[in-house]
């Protein structure tokens, strides 16, 4: 299997390293050189220096045909923009983002992206090993929708094909982008 992995953090160098070891082709991309070091010198894939959420970047690292791609950084929005190309614009079928925020993780299932949330993976880990029910809230959401725009699927519109009717009613998902409980909104550097 061909495996794209954007983020050579602990979790993005373990999985790089269990797979390529399981004689998979490994690709992983971290916007930092030394994010490298974490990877062991028995590693036989390919590290890229580059952004994760640059379609040309991704190209020229090798995401065409990949089997596979995790959006595996710290930043949220760097996950869905990064796990959002490899769906839409290189039609990789298997694409995991992580997120930490559980409504997000939630909203962008609903767009078709599964989700791997961290927050609810801990919860459930802390409530299980405390003997507590597990949270109502999963770690990992499939996709159960699809992502109604972007330049990758208005293409029956572009060729002169009639639009689609507009919803009549709200659509009654939390917006990804509203700021976190208590307030503080999240932003990346």
């Amino acid at each position: 299997m061909k495996i794209v992995i954007v983020g050579c953090g602990r979790v993005g160098s373990s999985a790089a390293e269990l797979w390529d070891r399981a004689g998979h082709e490994v690709i992983i991309l971290d916007e930092s050189t030394r994010a490298f070091e974490r990877l062991p010198t028995s590693f036989s894939g390919h590290a890229v220096r580059g952004d994760g959420t640059d379609e040309d970047v991704l190209r020229r690292a090798g995401i065409e045909g990949a089997d596979i791609f995790l959006a595996l950084t710290e930043g949220d929005n760097r996950n869905v923009m990064a796990a959002q190309l490899a769906h839409e614009a290189f039609d990789v079928h298997q694409v995991v983002a992580k997120l930490n925020d559980p409504v997000r993780a939630e909203a962008y299932a609903d767009l078709g992206i599964a989700t791997l949330c961290r927050t609810n993976l801990m919860s459930d880990a802390i409530n299980t090993y405390l003997g507590l029910p597990a949270p109502s809230r999963p770690g990992v959401l499939s996709p159960t929708g699809s992502h109604p725009g972007g330049e990758h699927h208005d293409l029956a519109e572009m060729a002169g094909a009639p639009a689609s009717p507009a919803p009549t009613a709200p659509v009654a998902h939390p917006s990804p982008f509203a700021p976190a409980p208590g307030g503080q909104s999240r932003t990346e550097a």
